[in-house]
């Protein structure tokens, strides 16, 4: 990363469809501007009661309209960007504190990319049970990870703290939701945002 070159960032949880779909934009942005997203794993539970957020399907549950709108605007979005193997989780909403403590296990081990490929298909293609223990050593294995090492990796206390510190360092950031980027310090909630990041990276590069 040179000087013109601003460090962006995707914070994520493996249980947001949002985050899904932004992941499979993302690979087009990055072509695109030449930057590469850090992904960083946050823990959407406790950056809601941080921020004293809730899920949409919460906050929402008594606007039916404004649900009804939500769901458009995701369909509207899987549509323009062609993702055509969506698939909303039978198990959601997922505990997913064993699959980001994994995500920081695979940042440390060098693994990362394949591991976040694999447990999103498995949540959001595949409609796997990612809180089950089985089903989670069956998804990193059929993608060729170490399940044993990353377990045993993501069990360690500095990896678990590791996790605790992003989500708090995320909070203080501005964030409440995911999945949320970072700009350098400019702060962009959302999919819908995508184009807004986009434009301010080719901002901060020139």
């Amino acid at each position: 990363m040179n000087a013109a070159t601003p460090r962006v960032q995707f914070l994520f949880d493996f249980g947001s469809p949002n985050a899904y779909l932004s992941h499979q934009v993302l690979p087009g942005i990055e072509a695109r501007t030449g930057v590469r997203f850090e992904y960083v794993p946050i823990l959407l539970g406790g950056l809601f009661k941080l921020a004293n957020n809730r899920s949409p399907v919460v906050a929402y549950a008594e606007i039916p309209n404004k649900l009804a709108y939500e769901h458009l605007e995701m369909r509207r979005f899987i549509a323009r960007h062609r993702i055509d193997r969506f698939r909303l989780n039978p198990f959601f909403p997922v505990n997913t504190l064993k699959i980001m403590r994994l995500a920081v296990a695979a940042q440390a081990l060098g693994c990362a990319p394949a591991l976040v490929d694999a447990v999103f298909a498995a949540m959001w293609e595949q409609g796997r049970n990612m809180d089950d223990e089985a089903e989670i050593a069956a998804v990193l294995g059929a993608a060729g990870l170490d399940a044993a090492a990353l377990v045993a990796k993501s069990q360690e206390p500095e990896l678990k703290a590791r996790l605790a510190a992003s989500t708090q360092s995320a909070y203080e950031r501005g964030a409440f939701g995911a999945p949320t980027f970072f700009v350098g310090d400019e702060i962009y909630f959302g999919k819908e945002r995508l184009a807004d990041v986009e434009e301010q990276i080719l901002r901060a590069r020139a």
